[in-house]
């Protein structure tokens, strides 16, 4: 996958910027706040249609404009993609694949393919379990792109049957709650079992990704944590476990006003020679982990799509030791590179040099 060029207007600091990147490898330079995060940002936000940042649309747009626009071209082996994404400060934004509007991430995700690396990835075992259901499911999105639409669905199914629950309590109407849980058990079945193929794909690339990474130490592995019971012995009939589990807290959800089974509620719990990475690793363990999932994704990538992503690298360097970042680089797939640094020296990675400010960017002289 090759980002062929990219154009900015009025996206964060920038109010023009463009440029056509290098094939390989190309390294961004420049002070902090002089943008080269928006510009990785940018390109993610034209793959996935959101923030890596996790800010909203509106966050995007340069203070004092009106809309944001991001474009580019990306090409894989056998077909060339022009994405298009126009953001409103105010109101909707709209999204063109090849000048046609787009309705679902999963239309870009059939074409685009891209993982980044962030220095904000330790949250990815740090912090709580929706950043791994997160990761979870762009794996799924990666490997089977109508995952999205499936996602995006029973999000907001979940939304309609809480905000019915919050309303009503224990006098909610029966008839109204069984469409919606209807609805959650065929969607949260179908999420539910996109999570574990993924995840039993990935299994047999784990531990060898994360030891050579990390250059020793103990055998990481991982465990899927459900809310919905049967679904760690089994995955033949995930939307009929997913109706019973609904059955059974009905009064409880009737209660509390809220939804307390399904993929929403689930984790991956993640572990060291049996430690659990988030409470009993180190943070340099830690990290290595973090990596080692955004490794294992990129990995999946060339395997099921027989294509390298393009991979971005946001300041991920100042953060390693030489060791480890030689490791990294040595890991990562064949392709396309963009990463952002204020002291280049750290970064074992030769290849286009670009200035980036706020007035722009450049090839570096």
């Amino acid at each position: 996958m090759i980002l062929g060029w990219l154009e900015l207007r009025d996206f964060r600091v920038h109010e023009e910027l463009s440029f056509s990147p290098d094939a390989a490898v190309n390294l961004l330079v420049g002070d902090n706040g002089s943008g080269k995060t928006s510009v990785l940002e940018a390109i993610g936000y034209l793959a996935t249609l959101r923030s890596f940042r996790r800010s909203p649309d509106a966050a995007m747009v340069r203070v004092g404009a009106e809309a944001a626009v991001v474009r580019g071209e990306f090409r894989g082996n056998v077909s060339t993609v022009k994405v298009e994404i126009e953001n409103p400060a105010e109101g909707r934004r709209r999204v063109l694949l090849d000048g046609k509007a787009v309705r679902s991430r999963s239309e870009v995700a059939e074409h685009v393919d891209v993982v980044a690396f962030l220095p904000d990835d330790l949250d990815l075992v740090k912090r709580g379990p929706a950043y791994r259901r997160e990761w979870m499911d762009d794996l799924a999105v990666m490997l089977w792109p109508r995952a999205a639409s499936e996602q995006q669905d029973l999000e907001r199914a979940v939304r309609q049957r809480n905000a019915l629950l919050k309303k009503e309590g224990r006098r909610t109407d029966l008839p109204t709650l069984d469409v919606w849980d209807q609805r959650i058990s065929a969607l949260g079945g179908a999420v539910l079992r996109r999570r574990l193929e993924a995840l039993d794909l990935a299994r047999p690339h784990l531990a060898s990704v994360h030891s050579r990474l990390a250059g020793q130490g103990e055998a990481l592995s991982w465990e899927y944590r459900s809310s919905v019971e049967g679904v760690a012995s089994t995955a033949d009939d995930l939307e009929a476990l997913m109706a019973a589990a609904l059955a059974a807290v009905r009064p409880a959800d009737m209660e509390r006003r809220v939804t307390t089974v399904g993929p929403h509620r689930d984790d991956l719990e993640l572990s060291l020679g049996g430690r659990d990475v988030r409470t009993r690793a180190s943070q340099g363990e830690q990290r290595s982990v973090a990596l080692g999932l955004r490794l294992l994704a990129a990995t999946l990538s060339v395997d099921h799509r027989g294509v390298a992503p393009v991979v971005l690298l946001d300041d991920v360097f100042s953060e390693l030791d030489p060791d480890r970042g030689r490791r990294l680089v040595e890991l990562l797939p064949a392709g396309q590179v963009f990463i952002t640094s204020a002291h280049p020296a750290e970064v074992p990675l030769g290849g286009a040099v670009w200035n980036v400010s706020v007035e722009g960017i450049e090839a570096a002289p």
